[in-house]
């Protein structure tokens, strides 16, 4: 005949084992992303400053590599001085 009863199941209820596994390894996965997204949104305050425009952010001017605003204020401000 087809041998011992016991084994004629045990394939499909590995299968079912297996995917039942992946299902909640998954679960466990997606839950706790949402938890970790959740506690790292920090509220934006607005700047304390705002008052007082801030002056363009351009570093290659800052280092001489290209013109920009700042190179023009500090050669203008170079100039006054002499």
């Amino acid at each position: 005949m087809d041998g011992d009863p016991r084994q004629h199941g045990q394939p499909a209820q590995r299968v079912r084992i297996g995917v039942t596994g992946l299902a909640v390894v998954f679960l466990l996965v997606l839950l706790a992303t949402a938890i970790v997204r959740s506690g790292s949104h920090a509220p934006v305050s607005p700047p304390t400053n705002a008052a007082k425009p801030a002056e363009p952010n351009e570093p290659l001017a800052e280092i001489g590599v290209a013109p920009g605003q700042s190179a023009r204020v500090d050669n203008a401000a170079a100039a006054a001085r002499r």
